[in-house]
């Protein structure tokens, strides 16, 4: 392992989570803003886009009764620093970014670590769990396929859903521009997937997400889009059939989500490892905020070795 860098408390601010310590740690490409809590057995949680941490706020804090929680903002994300992407973006890869979340989890002191990711969040830990199988003990993914999966099956249904995916990797300034033309009308537009309306977020949730919605979020979020393209989608295509995740994995996706109603995450998931279980739920594309009672009860059995029972309406 090598030396971390020292945890910076992190008094601009009040964090967003009641109960959670916050602390900005620099790694090697940026500087990531942290919160922490409770005690056990880390566990880390990594958000999607456009969100931050906060978007654990219902199941963060009871997770941390049993487990040393730590639910950071990803490189471009919230509060943390949004460097250079590079001429081929892949200081915003998912490599890249897993990596932020290995010196985060050196500076605190933690060798091995299980990892819970949402949307841009799970599929950091699927790399993490691919590049470092020795470090990561058990991987949770929400909502979404891998990449290789999504990217070399691509239907009408699933694009018109994620046009953003393309939109949002074209040639800087052109999608930057557009969306920070009316942020506002942007995130709630991201927001509302399927016209479910927003009323499953808690309005302080919305407030936070809109806080960090700036032109250089924005801009950040683009790179993180690129790189998916560009750098993400070629890595796993020569990595598919020849490598595996090692550890267990559980896959939980929403049955009205566009992972749900595009793909069959099981299979798709089972090419990449052989320790699977999950199941759908009764949600969209946003499990933790819209179906707190769901998730973490799921997640606390899996992350504490045991098997979740799957839904049954």
């Amino acid at each position: 392992m090598q030396e971390p860098n020292p945890p910076v408390a992190n008094a601009e601010r009040d964090g967003p989570l009641a109960g959670f310590s916050y602390m900005r740690v620099a790694t090697r490409g940026a500087e990531i803003n942290v919160a922490t809590a409770g005690e056990g057995p880390p566990l880390v949680l990594l958000h999607g886009n456009p969100l931050t941490h906060f978007s654990w706020h219902r199941i963060a804090g009871s997770l941390a009764r049993d487990f040393t929680v730590v639910a950071l903002d990803l490189r471009g994300y919230g509060d943390s620093s949004k460097p250079d992407g590079g001429e081929d973006h892949a200081a915003y890869g998912f490599r890249a970014m897993g990596e932020d979340v290995f010196e985060v989890m050196d500076a605190l002191g933690h060798e091995t670590f299980a990892v819970a990711g949402h949307d841009r969040g799970a599929r950091v830990g699927f790399r993490m769990a691919l590049d470092r199988p020795e470090r990561i003990t058990r991987l949770a993914a929400l909502d979404i396929v891998p990449t290789y999966n999504v990217l070399s099956k691509v239907s009408l249904g699933w694009g018109m859903e994620s046009y953003h995916w393309f939109f949002m990797a074209q040639k800087a300034p052109f999608p930057e521009k557009l969306l920070s033309a009316d942020l506002g009308y942007y995130m709630d537009y991201k927001l509302n997937k399927k016209g479910v309306g927003l009323s499953i977020f808690a309005p302080e949730a919305i407030a936070e997400y809109k806080r960090c919605a700036t032109a250089e979020q924005i801009h950040a979020v683009c790179e993180d889009y690129r790189a998916t393209i560009g750098v993400d989608f070629p890595l796993d295509t020569s990595e598919h059939g020849k490598r595996k995740i090692a550890c267990p994995v559980l896959v939980l996706w929403g049955s009205n989500s566009h992972c749900g109603r595009h793909f069959r995450p099981l299979e798709a998931w089972g090419e990449w490892c052989d320790d699977l279980r999950g199941h759908s739920i009764p949600t969209g594309h946003y499990p933790a905020e819209h179906r707190p009672d769901l998730v973490e009860p799921a997640f606390r059995a899996f992350f504490q070795g045991n098997e979740p029972e799957p839904y049954a309406e």
